[in-house]
């Protein structure tokens, strides 16, 4: 089974993204010159940069003494300070994880960074703040070089899917041994990190060093709160629940959006990259996907990602076009006809031989690598 990698290894080598890798730099090199140290708390480390050159280096959000910033400013570094009052971190190094985003769960779900970022976001998009929209832009920049970071050498799969559907269901049972499956294979499983059939593919992956017995379970207890409506705080403290039982889980990523945030991300995500503009997310999940993508079933969101998907690889912009398989006959031939356009796009296209409909869904990974070859 593939692991998730481990961060550090593969970051930029002029990136600090955490204390431990800035205090292994200043003694192993002496020098922060022309590092980029990212929304690191030096607060308690005024001696190392009063003591260390800084010339060229830049601090993006690291809280630090006045008298450490004057002199990193005297030495010719760039200083970002922190912004205050966000619910957020701009220029974060790493990728969120769902305790982060979920903390204070047990106050109610209104009162988490997820909510409270949510809360922002409606807020300054409705007046315009020219400050707002950077500080968004900012952020996303810092999501997609962390969510670079850490796949890089990783075979990605991409499940797309509906958030409708509930679990206790057969389909979000059969989503689940999917993620399970394409884990077991070796492969990262990346979904739109909401629930329905993102989270059951999330969960899959989650369960795949345990054995069958575990996933019953967990479905059994998560059927009790089926939906994330009425509230988002039992949804979400049921899944935390599960993790709890099960607390050594294999890694997947999530990738979703305040732009759509009545949706709460999902718990089962080891890494969540959340984006406030669902433009960048959506893109960012379809061309990371290298090693092809699944579509549940799912309404004009999963038809848009079907097309987002299938253009490059009709183009052929992003190189050899990846594999695209849809599952459920009846909904991508009749409910949501689909299937026949992208076939049509196919034909006599290098992507033709990579593009596959299959009714049940556990010959998806079957036709996964098929088509991948």
């Amino acid at each position: 089974m593939q692991t998730m990698p481990a961060h550090a290894a593969h970051h930029n080598d002029r990136e600090i993204e955490t204390l431990q890798e800035f205090d292994a730099t200043v003694s192993a090199r002496g020098t922060l010159a022309g590092f980029r140290i990212q929304a690191v708390d030096l607060t308690d480390r005024t001696r190392e940069l009063l003591g260390t050159d800084t010339a060229g280096a830049i601090f993006l959000g690291c809280p630090m003494r006045e008298n450490a910033a004057a002199k990193i400013r005297a030495d010719g570094a760039m200083v970002f300070p922190p912004v205050p009052e966000l619910p957020f971190e701009p220029y974060r190094g790493l990728l969120y994880s769902p305790d982060e985003l979920f903390a204070g769960l047990d106050k109610g779900y209104e009162q988490t960074p997820d909510a409270l970022s949510y809360a922002w976001f409606q807020r300054t998009k409705a007046d315009g703040d020219i400050f707002a929209s950077m500080l968004r832009s900012v952020h996303d920049d810092a999501v997609s070089d962390a969510l670079d970071e850490l796949l890089r050498g990783t075979r990605v799969v991409g499940v797309m899917g509906g958030h409708a559907m509930a679990r206790g269901t057969e389909a979000y049972t059969g989503a689940a041994r999917l993620g399970r499956e394409l884990a077991r294979e070796g492969f990262t499983v990346a979904t739109g990190g909401g629930p329905g059939a993102m989270e059951a593919a999330n969960l899959g992956a989650y369960a795949a060093p345990y054995d069958d017995t575990m996933l019953t379970e967990a479905l059994e207890l998560l059927a009790k709160e089926p939906t994330f409506t009425p509230s988002i705080t039992g949804w979400a403290a049921a899944a935390f629940e599960v993790r709890a039982r099960w607390p050594k889980g294999g890694g997947s990523i999530g990738i979703p959006t305040w732009f759509y945030g009545h949706e709460p991300p999902n718990a089962f995500a080891a890494h969540i990259a959340k984006y406030f503009a669902n433009a960048t997310r959506e893109d960012g999940l379809l061309a990371r996907s290298n090693a092809g993508v699944v579509f549940l079933p799912g309404a004009a969101g999963t038809v848009q990602e079907i097309f987002d998907n299938a253009t490059p690889n009709y183009y052929e912009s992003r190189g050899e076009p990846t594999p695209m398989v849809l599952v459920n006959r009846a909904h991508w031939t009749e409910k949501l006809p689909t299937w026949p356009l992208l076939q049509s796009l196919a034909r006599e296209r290098s992507m033709e031989s990579r593009i596959a409909l299959v009714d049940r869904i556990e010959e998806a990974p079957e036709a996964l690598k098929r088509l991948g070859g």
